[in-house]
């Protein structure tokens, strides 16, 4: 029996040999590209193509549930359509990306950051599809990491353009200018996490990143979500004990159990900017309510309060006795940072049979502190905005006073943690 050689032509109906090269001549003037492990050449999809879906995907799965919200919301008002749920949660969609509206109380332009935490993970799952889709997948290339981010960003900014021309007809009105800006600016970042994390660029980078440096961040990192859990744990306490008012509040509205749950679903929608704003107050900048009011530890100066469940857990006045020692939380979390800075060290250094110095110690947990800044401070930024006109024009904190504080408070709690880690350590290593 004669069997095709690399050498010859293969012939219609002939199967290759067994020394056939996956490369070989597939008919006149073809080739077929050799796979790993024997695997067919798999199709790209253009990039247009691949953003656009992503994009269009990661838009509708965040905006259909803020319709459903809305809808059930509209029901406390007797005024629930399908059209205007609609139109609403368009605007409320544009809402958590940070967009501000125009309404007849007054602009609107508190961002409910339940939504963008939803708006940011669904982008950044477009950011993993879009790699994948265009073949960039363990690449390590940050141009194709780049490109798919701003494919993404692009796609992003023309849907949060209709969104604002739809939900202007009728409804709340939002700038279209601003809208596609705003959405350009996180769907590119968003993106680009999911990108960077699918292409490999991330490790990459990390991998070149010098290792104090490394763990200046990751101590950071660590003290800056500490410190939003107590904050967390704090606002969720001040409102089961002023439960009773979150009820009579919800009740006020006199709807029924589907109004009750859109009320109920819309308060925890923000319950991520109450968390921040909690933060703030164990800081000590605190936060405002309203124009000239201020809700700190030291003092509590509010006036009217619109009708809102979270609202019901302020506090009537500043701390004092036992409450005093929410004063100490944030320097707790940033020596809590440092312990595990300084357990994770120490480990390392046991491993390599070395001491370990003073240097590689306190340089990371000094860093600390400007990381968790820069966290908490962004954080607060996020969580400001008009609530109306008027009086209610200011709500949160100050982004900069969160972040100068938390600076000082967090490396002075992670210096002091590592220090009295390596300290202790000291008998135990001898």
């Amino acid at each position: 029996m004669s069997s095709v050689t690399p050498d010859q032509p293969s012939r219609p109906g002939v199967e290759p040999g067994p020394d056939a090269r996956p490369d070989a001549p597939a008919g006149r003037g073809r080739r077929v590209p050799a796979q790993r492990g024997g695997e067919p050449p798999r199709s790209r999809a253009p990039l247009a193509v691949a953003a656009g879906v992503a994009a269009g995907w990661a838009a509708l799965t965040s905006w259909l549930p803020v319709v459903v919200v809305l809808w059930l919301f509209q029901l406390s008002e007797d005024a629930a359509s399908v059209p205007g749920a609609l139109r609403a949660g368009l605007a409320g969609w544009l809402l958590g990306h940070g967009v501000p509206l125009e309404t007849g109380a007054g602009p609107l332009g508190l961002a409910p950051l339940a939504l963008t935490a939803l708006v940011i993970w669904r982008l950044t799952r477009a950011g993993v599809h879009t790699s994948r889709a265009i073949g960039a997948r363990g690449g390590r290339s940050p141009r194709q990491a780049l490109v798919a981010a701003g494919a993404v960003g692009l796609a992003y900014a023309l849907l949060g353009m209709l969104a604002a021309v739809l939900a202007g007809a009728g409804g709340p009105g939002a700038s279209p200018v601003r809208a596609g800006a705003t959405c350009a600016v996180l769907g590119t970042l968003g993106a680009l996490i999911g990108s960077a994390r699918t292409t490999g660029v991330a490790g990459l980078l990390a991998a070149r990143c010098p290792e104090p440096l490394r763990d200046g961040i990751r101590t950071g990192l660590v003290a800056g979500l500490l410190l939003l859990a107590a904050g967390g744990g704090a606002a969720g306490l001040a409102v089961a004990t002023g439960g009773g008012d979150a009820a009579d509040l919800i009740g006020a509205y006199r709807t029924g159990v589907a109004g009750q749950a859109g009320i109920t679903l819309v308060s925890l929608a923000y319950a991520p900017n109450a968390t921040i704003w909690s933060t703030s107050y164990l800081l000590g900048p605190g936060f405002a309510v309203g124009t000239d009011t201020a809700v700190r530890t030291s003092e509590v100066s509010v006036g009217a309060l619109p009708a809102v469940p979270l609202l019901a857990g302020l506090p009537r006045g500043p701390v004092d006795g036992v409450g005093a020692g929410l004063l100490a939380v944030p320097v707790l979390a940033g020596m809590a940072a440092g312990w595990l800075l300084a357990r994770r060290l120490l480990r390392l250094a046991a491993d390599d049979r070395a001491p370990l110095r003073w240097g590689p110690l306190l340089g990371p947990a000094a860093l600390a502190g400007p990381v968790a800044g820069l966290l908490l401070g962004a954080a607060a930024a996020s969580s400001t905005g008009p609530l109306g006109g008027g009086r209610l024009a200011e709500m949160g904190p100050v982004a900069w006073q969160v972040a100068g504080v938390a600076t000082a408070v967090i490396a002075v709690g992670a210096l002091l943690g590592a220090a009295a880690t390596r300290l202790l350590a000291r008998p135990a290593s001898r």
